[in-house]
């Protein structure tokens, strides 16, 4: 072979191992960011060509997906968007969240689980449908809470959490400010993008789903977290006497702390129930300044705070109690205020702990797995995370907060003829800012059902009337009697 001829033979070899190399490269290094790259116009027309599984709240889809006259053949769609958003999320060309996001591979046919399903469509020559998922979602909560919110005055933001405290299923789920998914699933990708650009740009947030997106100080909602800590320390019961009085100095402070109304909560030396029932501050914070940080920190701990535990919805924000404050913050801490910060979900948490004999069981929004046949493929199964408190200690702070509803600051949730279990919040926020209103309850007392976080963050009302009883007293009372007397 004269040299001439040599030369272009490696100059060709070398093309075609340089062809080899970019292929191999481009197939097995970057196939997953060119898959996920939304200029991808091959894998959008693949995806939207697709029947999407179906989200399903009873026998009727929240998110399904419907033929369309283009060259996208189906189209996304949410029947009732803004109720369902927070937990749906939204499915679009360039990304998705919520359920559409985190069981992304059941809904787009994708899923190991669907192998058999996938394997038939082939044979049979038939086109791919995507499996369906069943949420846990009780329609009946999911619309007291939904309205409840909705009849707050003004531009309101906020949320509402509904577990069911034997099992963690996430009964209700609904936050406000909230947007219409539907405005993501057009195929005019414009039209989508402006959509999006709008949104992120929204001072109030609508994307976030409040209800486990958001961490607030819980104010008197967290001295649950502060009485259990107290009972569990073997010095208290719900005879305990315990400190009361106009206010509270600050270990190594000249600062003091007043009662949220100003008085003395009916005296120098009261009851733990009467405290709670007055939710008196002087009280919790002399009990959090006398366990001291670590075992308040602990006991937070053992309710899921410092932790996240829903699993199967993206979004979720960790409530923090930090383990490094000092005197007058842990002090602070036992009433909800210095850096303790938590969601709704965590603060639904804590009061379905109590009532589930003090297991703390993992939430959860997804029940089934189903097949486009329905055919269940997968179920989830309850799971106990920790055992928060002893089941002694369960039935004291039950006790306790039946008479916060019947006797004190939580009779907004009372509910005829059932004893229900409640506590109110009101946190201080930010100088100049109104307070955060809570409300935490379960019911029937003896017989937990449903368990329920109610937070207020911001409504058209005057700040001398916000109070976690009167803004999320009768939202609380609507989601459990949805779920008791359906």
């Amino acid at each position: 072979m004269n040299k001439p001829i040599r030369v272009v033979s490696v100059f060709c070899l070398l093309l075609f191992l340089a062809l080899l190399v970019n292929a191999t490269y481009l197939m097995y290094v970057r196939s997953d960011s060119l898959s996920a790259d939304p200029r991808n116009r091959r894998v959008v027309t693949a995806t939207f060509s697709r029947e999407r599984g179906a989200i399903l709240v009873g026998k009727e889809a929240v998110a399904r997906s419907v033929p369309s006259d283009d060259k996208y053949k189906f189209q996304r769609t949410y029947p009732e968007p803004f109720k369902y958003a927070p937990l749906t999320g939204y499915f679009s060309w360039f990304s998705q969240t919520g359920v559409e996001r985190s069981q992304n591979a059941v809904l787009s046919g994708d899923d190991s689980r669907l192998f058999v399903t996938r394997l038939v469509d082939l044979l049979s020559n038939s086109d791919p449908k995507g499996g369906n998922v069943q949420l846990t979602i009780n329609r009946a909560a999911q619309d007291a809470a939904w309205n409840g919110l909705q009849a707050l005055p003004g531009d309101a933001e906020g949320a509402v959490v509904a577990l069911e405290p034997t099992t963690g299923r996430v009964l209700a789920m609904a936050s406000t400010p909230t947007f219409d998914p539907n405005g993501f699933a057009s195929h005019d990708f414009t039209a989508v993008k402006d959509f999006s650009d709008k949104l992120n740009a929204d001072e109030r947030e609508p994307l976030i789903n409040r209800g486990i997106g958001t961490t607030l100080p819980p104010g008197s909602t967290f001295k649950l977290v502060t009485a259990a800590a107290a009972i569990e320390s073997g010095n208290y019961d719900a005879d305990s006497m315990v400190p009361g009085g106009f206010r509270f100095q600050l270990p190594q402070s000249s600062d003091t702390v007043p009662n949220w109304d100003g008085g003395d909560c009916g005296g120098r030396r009261i009851t733990l129930t009467q405290a709670l029932e007055v939710s008196c501050n002087v009280t919790f914070l002399t009990l959090a300044n006398e366990l001291g940080n670590d075992a308040m920190a602990e006991q937070a701990e053992k309710f899921g705070f410092n932790s996240t535990s829903l699993e199967d919805l993206g979004g979720q924000a960790k409530s923090l109690y930090p383990r490094d404050m000092d005197a007058p913050q842990t002090a602070l801490s036992g009433i909800g205020q210095a850096s303790v910060t938590a969601t709704p979900l965590q603060m639904a948490m804590v009061a379905a702990a109590i009532a589930n004999d003090g297991d703390v069981m993992r939430p959860y929004v997804v029940d089934e797995v189903r097949a486009p046949n329905l055919s269940v493929l997968d179920r989830t199964d309850p799971q106990s995370i920790s055992k928060a408190i002893s089941s002694t200690t369960a039935d004291e702070l039950t006790k306790m907060l039946v008479s916060v509803v019947d006797n004190g600051t939580a009779a907004p949730a009372a509910i005829p003829g059932v004893e229900v279990a409640g506590k109110t919040g009101t946190a201080q926020s930010v100088p100049g800012r109104p307070p955060y209103a809570w409300f935490v309850s379960f019911a029937p007392a003896n017989d937990p059902k449903v368990a329920v976080a109610v937070l207020v963050q911001s409504s058209d009302t005057s700040p001398d009337e916000i109070g976690g009883g009167v803004l999320g007293g009768p939202i609380a009372k609507s989601v459990m009697e949805a779920v008791i007397s359906p």
